[in-house]
């Protein structure tokens, strides 16, 4: 009986890990009716229902619980039997299936994508772009690229590239409400707050005077790098961004760095990361070397110049070579 559920068991798997029926054709590449049919076959085969559906939702019976528990690592000891096979034949196939932050993967990805896949041109990727974390695991991804100071976890990180972080504003904010100059005069300021970071409202600096927390006082949130950087540009408050996100926009003069006596907490690392598991598909080995060579000399930008013309060039060099005083910006 069980050599004849092993596709009704994928399709299971994937239906709850979608928590759709459509979701799961999607990934599997078949119709919504088959997906539907598969996991109907399955329940009569058991003889217990697994799902209960209503128009609006799917959800779990209490077998259907502890079925997909026992289902899921079937599913991956059969899906690291064809990651394994593929290995010997040292050509990547499938979906590869992959997170990324939006506005990173938005800057840095599509062409880097296109690249690996024009060299292994039997592999599809299936990319989703957000910028809250995901569980890879329960949502079914291979990897993720990962934008944070790497905390614990389950996971296995590659670290990419590392990225710095810079408190800004715009000169038009900075004529009409002054420039800070301590960390502390922040409370006395507009800011604009990121809100994928554990609190919001205390930013942390490290500075002359050693470690400082303030509490700020955002006149807008938002979970979006680039939206938080384009209301800054706007005139709206202060936003702490990393400097890929800003650079051109301080390259322009569009947005100008404050407090750079003090280092803020808003850098870290960028890493690829995967589920510990005890075969790592081609798929994702390949992947991650490719995104390793790629950033091997750090992030690099389309930089605008003169007449529109394009120039690629290092993030840091384009920040350095923008980067005014304190002084230089409350002048501007």
């Amino acid at each position: 009986m069980l050599i004849g559920n092993l596709d009704g068991m994928t399709v299971f798997a994937r239906v709850v890990e979608e928590q759709s029926f459509s979701g799961a054709a999607r990934k599997l590449g078949m119709s919504k009716s088959a997906v539907s049919k598969h996991v109907t076959k399955l329940e009569d085969s058991l003889g217990i229902r697994l799902l209960n559906r209503t128009t609006r939702r799917l959800s779990l019976t209490d077998a259907g619980s502890t079925f997909y528990q026992h289902c899921a690592r079937v599913v991956e000891e059969i899906e690291t039997a064809e990651h394994a096979l593929t290995d010997l034949r040292g050509t990547p196939r499938g979906i590869l299936r992959i997170s990324a932050p939006l506005t990173f993967g938005q800057q840095f990805l599509p062409n880097v994508i296109a690249d690996f896949m024009q060299l292994y041109p039997g592999l599809k990727v299936d990319i989703h772009l957000a910028d809250h974390m995901v569980d890879l695991v329960a949502e079914g991804f291979d990897m993720a690229i990962r934008i944070t100071r790497l905390r614990d976890s389950s996971m296995i990180a590659r670290k990419l590239a590392d990225f710095h972080g810079q408190l800004v504003a715009s000169p038009d904010y900075l004529k009409k409400h002054g420039t800070p100059k301590h960390p502390a005069d922040l409370s006395d300021h507009d800011v604009i707050a990121y809100t994928n970071t554990p609190n919001p409202n205390i930013w942390d600096f490290d500075g002359p005077d050693g470690h400082t927390s303030v509490r700020v006082n955002p006149v807008l949130w938002c979970n979006n790098g680039e939206f938080t950087a384009t209301a800054a540009r706007r005139g709206l408050g202060i936003a702490g961004e990393p400097e890929f996100i800003i650079a051109n926009a301080m390259h322009s003069g569009e947005l100008v760095p404050i407090l750079t006596d003090y280092s803020t907490r808003l850098g870290g690392g960028i890493y690829a990361v995967y589920p510990e598991r005890r075969h790592l598909p081609t798929k994702v080995r390949l992947f991650i070397d490719f995104l390793v060579e790629r950033f091997d000399n750090g992030l690099a930008i389309d930089m605008r110049g003169p007449c529109g013309k394009i120039k690629r060039i290092g993030v840091n060099e384009a920040v350095s070579d923008s980067m005014p005083s304190d002084a230089q910006a409350t002048r501007t």
